[in-house]
């Protein structure tokens, strides 16, 4: 009559299901990396997709503002009828570069670069919070809530 530990077998089950448990957690992990990783692809899709729209506005409005500032110009005869045209041409070609250039791998270039030769540009304020931190802060707004519940 010994205790459950005191058997091989117990051991051996205890053993198993710490290897299980352990098991368990690395899939739960590679799974939360996953989801977050395909949530960043969303993300940048999104992204992406957002230029392009923002784009084809901008160039609708770059065509219909040069031919009418190129209309102004043959009858004013003013060069400086033609001024907008330039910083326009700027801000549709920056727009191009977004959406379907290679502006998007230069930023991730970029940003390899810095989270490598640059990390202190990327600490948080105060660092990272702690978990007694957002304890705390939790605490007080439950403490709030109870303390005025009409001023929600």
């Amino acid at each position: 009559m010994g205790s459950f530990f005191s058997h091989h077998t117990g051991m051996e089950v205890v053993k198993k299901n710490q290897e299980y448990i352990s098991e368990m957690n690395k899939i739960k992990m590679e799974r939360w990396i996953q989801m977050h990783f395909q949530m960043k692809e969303r993300e940048t899709a999104m992204q992406i997709s957002r230029a392009r729209e923002l784009f084809y506005w901008l160039a609708s409005f770059y065509a219909v503002s040069t031919v009418g500032l190129i209309g102004r110009f043959r009858i004013t005869k003013r060069t400086g009828t033609l001024a907008p045209i330039v910083p326009l041409s700027f801000v549709v070609a920056y727009y191009a570069d977004l959406a379907y250039g290679t502006k998007i791998h230069r930023i991730q270039a970029e940003a390899e670069m810095i989270m490598h030769n640059e990390p202190e540009l990327l600490e948080w304020p105060s660092g990272l919070p702690t978990v007694s931190e957002i304890d705390s802060a939790r605490l007080d707004i439950d403490d709030k809530i109870r303390l005025h519940p009409h001023q929600l």
